[in-house]
């Protein structure tokens, strides 16, 4: 049982998570001709509490609740990872991007996000508001008007050879290519 653990709180190599997220694609179509996706979730808790309100929730949500258990079970495995199997490694950053992160005040690497730029007390700042709520609501907004979330649209929608699920995909690594490149350097200085 020790080596199960050991196991399963280390960091899993890409050659076995990637293929067992893409088996959850051919498994959601023989089983039920599903589709992947975790945004629509919002959709379904819109559906089953706003029902009555807005006419484009006025649908039969409980036929993708099979979703809803899904996303909760994300949520309850990142709990039980959190607690359970705590991330024992040291936060490794190269040298290069340290001394660039330095100039924009980013000095902590304790932790998986920079305090710095990631908290609460970051929030009451332009740049974590910035990025935090602006770049929230662009992530949202992007989702919904992508049509699904990046999981949905090059996992599942690539696979299914969509041209709308490519143009999305592209559409959303230029988007970070830029976001990452041009627009965050600035945002960090504020």
């Amino acid at each position: 049982m020790k080596e199960v653990l050991e196991v399963l709180s280390e960091p899993w190599p890409w050659y076995v998570s990637g293929p067992l997220i893409g088996l959850t694609v051919p498994l959601l179509l023989l089983l039920g001709n599903k589709s992947f996706g975790i945004s629509s979730s919002f959709s379904h808790i819109c559906a089953a509490v706003l029902r009555p309100a807005i006419p484009f929730f006025r649908y039969d949500w409980k036929k993708e609740a099979w979703n809803l258990w899904f996303v909760g079970g994300l949520v309850l495995g990142g709990v039980i990872a959190a607690n359970v199997f705590p991330f024992s490694q040291d936060i490794e950053v190269s040298n290069s991007l340290k001394a660039e992160l330095v100039n924009y005040g980013v000095t902590r690497y304790d932790t998986l996000l920079p305090t710095e730029l990631f908290s609460f007390e970051g929030l009451g700042t332009l740049r974590g508001f910035l990025l935090i709520v602006v770049g929230g609501f662009l992530v949202g907004f992007g989702t919904r008007y992508a049509g699904g979330c990046t999981s949905g649209h090059a996992i599942m929608g690539l696979s299914n050879l969509q041209l709308p699920s490519l143009v999305a995909t592209v559409s959303f690594m230029a988007g970070g290519f830029l976001m990452a490149n041009a627009i965050l350097p600035f945002i960090l200085t504020l």
